[in-house]
């Protein structure tokens, strides 16, 4: 990597026909070709978080609002989405530099961060102080709360989280076609 990546933040209306296709085919590459048409639409509708090295698409992350119920209590929260770095650039600074501005756009602007990590991603997030959920996880269903077992949930506590955060309790997330977290 010759120089820093450089980090934008921008909602998915200001981005571009053309910047949207480019992003979209960046995570497909990123993703080895296993990010589908749910993957693109949960990634859309938020705040992007596009970091680039040399002008070249090298990170992205999105976080869009869900609604997810700890406990009895439903919170407003920041879901980060479609986390991915370039194969050639991994480990290099890129999923931290994309990763900061994402907290700093969680804790600013929502009661949780939360999202859904891979095996490759679980240490990143656990270095940056997110806290596994340890807890039985569900999802809010047509047909009722529907237990989602195995499930790798992060979250981020942020000021404006209301309660304090026991993550041995049940997480049930909202209503989504595709993965449900």
């Amino acid at each position: 990597m010759s120089a820093s990546p450089a980090v934008r933040t921008v909602p998915t209306a200001d981005l571009s026909a053309a910047e949207l296709d480019r992003l979209r085919t960046f995570l497909d590459s990123a993703y080895a070709g296993r990010f589908g048409d749910d993957d693109w639409s949960h990634a859309l509708g938020g705040v992007h978080v596009l970091a680039t090295v040399d002008g070249e698409p090298a990170g992205h992350a999105a976080v869009v609002v869900r609604q997810l119920i700890v406990g009895a209590a439903t919170l407003r929260t920041g879901f980060v989405e479609a986390v991915a770095t370039d194969a050639a650039l991994r480990r290099r600074g890129v999923g931290t530099a994309v990763m900061a501005e994402v907290e700093r756009l969680v804790r600013g602007g929502f009661e949780l961060g939360a999202l859904a990590a891979s095996e490759d991603g679980a240490a990143l997030y656990a270095r940056r102080g997110w806290l596994r959920w340890a807890g039985q996880t569900a999802a809010l269903t047509p047909d009722g709360i529907v237990d989602s077992p195995d499930e790798a949930v992060f979250v981020l506590p942020t000021p404006a989280t209301p309660v304090p955060l026991d993550t041995a309790v049940r997480l049930v997330c909202d209503w989504r076609r595709g993965d449900l977290w």
